[in-house]
């Protein structure tokens, strides 16, 4: 699932999902582009011009937050700015993820791309510098209320450029963290002194938030087709029926989302003759329960959802957030923009989801293991019930994190802790909600690949039996599983199982082999 994108160009147009995730997470350049450098230039003149004024400008010549009334004298002010940042600069806990890091510093130097801000071009030159050398700031999971901003993570990536801090060089997670200073003289930059308003600017910005938005739908929009494909394949080896699929049924409740995974599911089953299809003269089963039926309407409401967060991301990332701005006529204004509601309540929105399409593949999942509703698979899809468990505690694991994933289904977003002596009297909590998300979307992937090897193993079952053949779809992600799991056949140990399974959904392998079978693409 890499994408094209190697250079991402600043300032030039709008920056896209798929762009943050080629910077964050495959390492592809950034460059200013030359209009983006003029336009910072001439916010810089106004800066300049402000700076000199013996009127308090706040974030220039004034404290910040609840210090606003602060007057700094003129020799103090780079001081100024060197405190702020090691002063936000507050995380703690585990260490944030490289991408995440990586997509948050992409989307500030977006911001100082627009001209907006105020900041010296040295300042966005030297961010880019920072990101296309590989060097990743030590950022922390707490320090971030959503307001203003995600102040103290940024302020972690901010205190690289100045040299301080500790940095990460290697992709290697288990690799040592080392100070700034020496990664930015190995890389030949040179640190920053911060002048009038540039502190501001480079901790001001909802980019934290926004960055795992963007990685969470990349992810997730994969993830939806994974749901489709494990709910059809599950339809399949439990012999359901796929005319409740049929696209006429889905036209009297015209919702997009449910439209396109009934036609994926009805896709993937169109040459499946395990499915039960009525015959004339023929028994067949009316309907099958709701976690396979209905399987169009919960995984539709969760793309509805994902196209939703979507055009937000798409608002914010053509947004320049920052307080103060620098306007086009000169003006430098205060402004609430920093506030990361917009963006905080699409990523509880999408816990929601992602719970919900993880808790209807468990169901599924438990289906197969329960004699008295899997249609004639053995017990626990065991290959010698009794003295084998199959997949009995398979099924313990996904029903924990789907329990898990309700719990971070509980928005953050409508909590707000007042801080800054009551300046900051309401935030928005977004970066919990981003963090929540995150492990929300890993624990769906597990989900799903318990999903999968539930229809996959109950396959063989269905061929030893004689029942028919599978739709060449699902026959090729049980091919794609045989390549790593093996047969029924006595209990193993089944963590590494779990983990291969797991490893063909998250790398795109399922959806690949089923897509190479289908001839088409799942929509």
């Amino acid at each position: 699932m890499s994408s094209t994108v190697t250079t991402v160009v600043l300032g030039e147009a709008p920056l896209t999902v798929a762009d943050v995730v080629a910077v964050a997470r495959e390492g592809a350049r950034v460059e200013i582009g030359p209009d983006a450098l003029d336009r910072i230039a001439a916010s810089r003149r106004m800066i300049d011009e402000l700076a000199n004024d013996t009127r308090p400008h706040y974030g220039i010549s004034t404290g910040f937050g609840a210090l606003a009334k602060v007057q700094i004298p003129q020799e103090k002010r780079q001081q100024l700015q060197r405190s702020l940042i090691r002063s936000h600069a507050a995380g703690t806990g585990p260490e944030v993820e490289r991408e995440v890091v990586r997509a948050l510093m992409l989307l500030r130097l977006n911001t100082l791309a627009s001209g907006r801000t105020g900041v010296r071009t040295v300042v966005a030159e030297t961010y880019a510098a920072i990101l296309n050398a590989g060097i990743t700031p030590v950022v922390h999971e707490f320090g971030s209320l959503g307001c203003s901003g995600d102040l103290s993570p940024l302020a972690h990536c901010a205190l690289t450029l100045l040299g301080e801090g500790q940095v990460r060089v290697s992709e290697d997670p288990h690799a040592p963290a080392i100070d700034a200073a020496s990664a930015l003289a190995d890389a030949g930059i040179e640190p920053l002194v911060l002048a009038e308003k540039e502190g501001l600017a480079l901790i001001n910005g909802t980019d934290g938030m926004l960055g795992m938005l963007c990685l969470a739908l990349h992810d997730l929009g994969a993830l939806l087709k994974v749901a489709d494909l494990a709910a059809a394949a599950s339809v399949e080896a439990l012999t359901g029926t796929d005319a409740v699929f049929a696209a006429e049924l889905q036209e009297l409740r015209p919702h997009p989302g449910q439209g396109a995974a009934a036609a994926n599911i009805a896709a993937v089953l169109a040459d499946s003759r395990l499915i039960q299809r009525p015959r004339e003269g023929e028994f067949t089963r009316v309907q099958d329960a709701y976690s396979l039926r209905c399987s169009p309407q919960v995984h539709g409401a969760a793309r509805d959802t994902a196209d939703h967060a979507a055009r937000v991301a798409s608002i914010e990332l053509r947004s320049a957030i920052d307080n103060p701005v620098v306007l086009p006529d000169g003006r430098v204004e205060s402004n609430g923009n920093f506030h990361g509601a917009p963006v905080a309540y699409v990523l509880d929105f999408l816990a929601i989801a992602v719970a919900d399409l993880a808790s209807i593949s468990e169901r599924r999942t438990d289906r197969f293991l329960d004699v008295a509703r899997s249609h004639g698979l053995p017990p626990f899809l065991a290959a010698d019930a009794g003295l084998d468990s199959g997949l009995m505690i398979a099924q313990y694991t996904a029903a924990g994190i789907v329990s898990e994933l309700k719990r971070l289904a509980a928005p953050a977003s409508v909590d707000s802790i007042p801080s800054s002596a009551m300046q900051e009297d309401h935030v928005s909590m977004g970066w919990h909600a981003g963090r929540k998300l995150r492990r929300g979307i890993d624990g769906l992937g597990r989900v799903l690949a318990i999903e999968l090897l539930a229809s996959t193993r109950a396959l063989d079952f269905r061929a030893a039996e004689g029942a028919g053949d599978p739709a060449p779809a699902t026959a090729a992600v049980h091919a794609l599983f045989r390549t790593r799991i093996p047969a029924p056949d006595t209990d193993t140990f089944l963590s590494p199982t779990i983990t291969a399974a797991r490893d063909f959904v998250v790398s795109g392998a399922v959806v690949s082999a089923a897509e190479g079978a289908l001839g088409a693409p799942l929509g």
